[in-house]
């Protein structure tokens, strides 16, 4: 191989040696620690063994904790979609410096711990909190909100937001505003000029940020952890209870990779369904 053909390889090679480092040694051994068995009186053991991932699947409980994870997770990334499509599209309408200042807006949450922003959120959900004050001012009364799926949903839109909003808002930078101009001055309504040109342009970026939103929101722990409480079970709290409370480790790293294949399966097959959607639009 000579030297122009190498010069690539040999650029990357530190950035794939620190992603291996970093991502597919602990997944590797993650991997080999699921497989190990497992006692309360000695502990990890070595060996070969399902034992595992035969609890995870054969246990009702874990097939409820996973579909609470999944809807959870799913609702969380529709209210982002609803809430971050039309920000966006706003966004990439504003002229500086509104564009600069609202776009600080949207970020603000990511300059604050989540940790903070999900006491916050339980002070704010909390049963002495301004929204149960609101409920009470309007005679509708104290709602019970903190430790139930409300008050983990509203935090992880607030939390996600941001990352539904600027894969649209990029995608948006690249439709030329002339091509809506052009639709509109052919007779076309403002909603057929969303649905056929700007939607269509948009949708990889919304594809993205939904994926992102979606898989963050299933793997995350603070929030469903100060949030949702001990008895509201979500994956990610599962696995922390399994790791440094009942210290089965080979068990939390079954529900680990369990949780790493469904968010996998989820990212391939909606990505299989976009593209084939594309294929039967272009008649290929």
């Amino acid at each position: 191989m000579n030297r122009s053909r190498a010069a690539p390889y040999a650029l990357s090679a530190p950035a794939l040696l620190l992603f291996a480092l970093m991502v597919l040694l602990p997944l590797a051994l993650t991997a080999l620690l699921s497989f190990q068995q497992f006692s309360y009186e000695s502990g990890v053991q070595g060996g070969f063994t399902l034992a595992a991932y035969a609890a995870v699947l054969g246990d009702g409980f874990y097939w409820e904790v996973f579909g609470r994870t999944g809807w959870v997770a799913l609702l969380a990334t529709l209210i982002c979609i609803a809430i971050g499509t039309p920000e966006a599209y706003i966004l990439s309408r504003m002229r500086p410096p509104w564009r600069s200042a609202f776009l600080l807006v949207i970020l603000a949450p990511l300059l604050v711990s989540v940790v903070v922003r999900a006491f916050g959120w339980s002070l704010v959900l909390g049963p002495a909190g301004f929204v149960n004050q609101f409920f009470e001012a309007i005679g509708i009364g104290r709602v019970r909100m903190l430790y139930t799926p409300i008050a983990v949903v509203v935090a992880l839109v607030h939390v996600m937001l941001p990352f539904m909003v600027i894969p649209v808002w990029t995608s948006l930078q690249k439709l030329d505003p002339m091509v809506e101009n052009a639709a509109l001055s052919l007779g076309a309504s403002r909603f057929t000029v969303l649905r056929r040109v700007v939607l269509p342009q948009v949708l990889p970026g919304l594809l993205s940020g939904a994926l992102i939103v979606f898989a963050l929101s299933a793997s995350a722990l603070a929030i469903p952890g100060l949030l949702g409480g001990r008895r509201l079970k979500m994956v990610a709290t599962l696995i922390y209870d399994e790791y440094l409370h009942e210290l089965n480790w080979p068990l939390g790293a079954a529900i680990a990779l369990a949780l790493l294949a469904v968010n996998l399966a989820v990212m391939l097959g909606t990505q299989a369904l976009i593209e084939g959607h594309y294929r039967k639009r272009l008649g290929a």
